[in-house]
């Protein structure tokens, strides 16, 4: 099972952190079309955790998996690949010296100003993402906050997986004809 968790969840883990380096290349959108893009490429890498479980059911297990045994390699592998995206993160971070938030505050005021909001709402914005720029500077801090943006996507994709491939009769392994 370690073996699975560990070799499907850095095929994800990869694909997760190339899909992260496009969209900042191609889309440096902070706004929703930058979310969706990047949570769209956190579901085509996860695929990789219905794909190893389904493996581990079929290959290791027979074609019998449990609902238990199934979410546990689910989000060993999801967790392997967050794993994947919070170093990618961190390493986007280095390489930048890291402007992120810099950056991200002032695209946003841009925003808000080019949106017609009052100098009121756009100072309080401000103060408090000034804040969370001071808090965003820890390394601790900013890991757990990546991670928090991949793990709901790993226990949904995760408890899918397990939901669908704990029925043997649901996509089986093919056996070979002999």
């Amino acid at each position: 099972m370690g073996r699975i968790i560990a070799v499907y969840g850095a095929i994800a883990g990869v694909i997760v952190v190339i899909g992260m380096f496009l969209n900042i290349s191609f889309l440096a959108d902070h706004g929703a079309l930058g979310m969706v893009a990047g949570y769209l490429s956190m579901l085509v890498a996860l695929i990789f955790v219905f794909v190893g479980v389904k493996r581990y059911r079929d290959v290791d297990l027979g074609g019998v998996i449990g609902f238990g045994k199934a979410l546990g390699v689910g989000l060993g592998i999801g967790l392997f690949a967050s794993l994947f995206y919070v170093l990618g993160w961190e390493l986007y971070m280095w390489q930048t010296g890291g402007t992120f938030m810099a950056e991200y505050i002032a695209s946003s005021i841009e925003d808000m100003r080019a949106a017609g909001k009052s100098a009121a709402e756009i100072a309080k914005f401000a103060s408090e993402m000034g804040a969370m720029a001071e808090q965003y500077k820890n390394p601790l801090f900013r890991m757990a906050l990546t991670l928090t943006e991949i793990l709901p996507v790993v226990l949904i994709v995760s408890l899918v997986s397990a939901a669908l491939l704990r029925r043997s009769s649901f996509m089986p392994a093919i056996q070979p004809r002999g």
